[in-house]
């Protein structure tokens, strides 16, 4: 349901207050290009960055403002590219702006220079009202995944600095007053807290699309109680959460028997990603296999069928649907700390990013990007890249 088998990771055939700079400056200067084997198209990554266009040093003639942000060595302009809506509903809501101002920062947050951003169910379900009642005021700027570069940080900020690339899920709470300014834009504000180092082996577009649903993934199974020897039902394991839930699962719970559904076409991924037993839903019921689980994670709504597959005294994870006792569900909260802990199994590898081939969208494209997602057909995540 929600969202390449992307080769390069798993060799498979968002009126806003403007800010006190001006002049814009792009921070990157060098980009290579990286074909993708098993991809007609040549995808641009940005590889490294460097800084070149210094400010003098500002000093602020409000106290309150001078100490909720530092000076900065990066040339930052007043205004930037972003999508945005200004009423709930389809994709004809979206439009492309050129003139959103960039976002000042509190003194506990980070200005992130855009350069990847990733779609979630979330963000067409925010964008359709779902939960308008504790969303931000519009008008929005969607997004809640970002991958970046480090350009201003704020005055206590502990650890990050300039220049530092980073990912993250820029909304700590995904319904309850999520952020105004999202991360399809030029430059999105955001907690340090929230974010942490991008993992030195991933591109960005690869790391774009991991904040969202691995910590999805990873806070689903500890809130199941979920421990090595365990065994677990994945509901979907070709989407964005479903394909994160099956490799945590097995390489950092020490699952014993991960299964997973999907339909025909996706099976052999399930395989590749560390699935024993992948289930064509297409052809088999999974809630009458006669061996039943520890743990069912459901996250495409099949909260009546997964309670049948679930042991005696099991748990059954929901992130959308119904919920049917012993099922529990629950919203994510974005946390960095969780992020520095999975870095590991990222930079080891074991622990890969699944990108939907049709993407990366370019920027200008995001229209597209979310009609695709909002077909559930996507494989893993769809992924925003480059992003001007």
């Amino acid at each position: 349901m929600e969202a390449l088998l992307s080769s390069t990771t798993l060799q498979l055939k968002p009126l806003y207050p403007p800010s006190s700079f001006s002049s814009l400056h792009s921070p990157f200067s060098s980009i290579s290009v990286l074909r993708v084997k098993g991809s007609k198209k040549a995808e641009t990554f940005i590889q490294r960055s460097q800084f070149s266009t210094v400010l003098p040093l500002r000093v602020s003639a409000s106290s309150q403002a001078a100490a909720a942000q530092t000076s900065t060595s990066i040339s930052i302009p007043s205004e930037m590219k972003a999508w945005s809506y200004t009423d709930y509903g389809s994709v004809d809501v979206l439009k492309l702006e050129s003139n959103v101002a960039v976002p000042d920062i509190k003194e506990d947050q980070v200005l992130i220079k855009v350069v990847a951003a990733a779609l979630n169910p979330i963000d067409f379900k925010r964008r359709l009202g779902k939960f308008k009642a504790t969303d931000s005021p519009l008008p929005t700027v969607p997004g809640y995944d970002v991958a970046g570069v480090v350009v201003k940080v704020g005055s206590q900020v502990k650890e990050l600095k300039e220049g530092d690339e980073v990912y993250g899920d820029i909304n700590e709470k995904a319904i309850d007053g999520p952020n105004q300014f999202g991360s399809l834009a030029e430059y999105t504000a955001v907690e340090e807290k929230l974010v942490a180092l991008k993992p030195k082996n991933l591109s960005f577009a690869e790391a774009a699309a991991l904040p969202l649903v691995i910590e999805t993934a990873y806070e689903g199974l500890e809130k199941a109680g979920f421990s090595a020897g365990q065994s677990i039902l994945v509901l979907g394991g070709a989407g964005g959460v479903g394909s994160l839930v099956i490799q945590l699962a097995k390489q950092v719970f020490g699952a014993s028997k991960v299964a997973a559904t999907s339909s025909t076409g996706k099976l052999e991924l399930l395989k590749s990603l560390g699935a024993d037993l992948a289930i064509d839903y297409t052809k088999e019921n999974f809630e009458d296999l006669p061996d039943k689980f520890d743990v069912v994670y459901d996250s495409v709504g099949q909260g009546e069928k997964a309670v049948k597959a679930v042991k005696e005294g099991g748990s059954v994870v929901v992130l959308t649907g119904a919920v049917t006792p012993p099922g529990f569900r629950f919203v994510v909260t974005s946390n960095g700390e969780m992020l520095k802990k999975l870095n590991p199994y990222l930079e080891s590898g074991k622990v890969k990013p699944v990108i939907d081939p049709k993407g990366p969208f370019p920027f200008d494209k995001v229209v597209d990007a979310f009609s695709y997602l909002e077909t559930g057909r996507a494989t893993g995540k769809v992924v925003i890249h480059p992003i001007p």
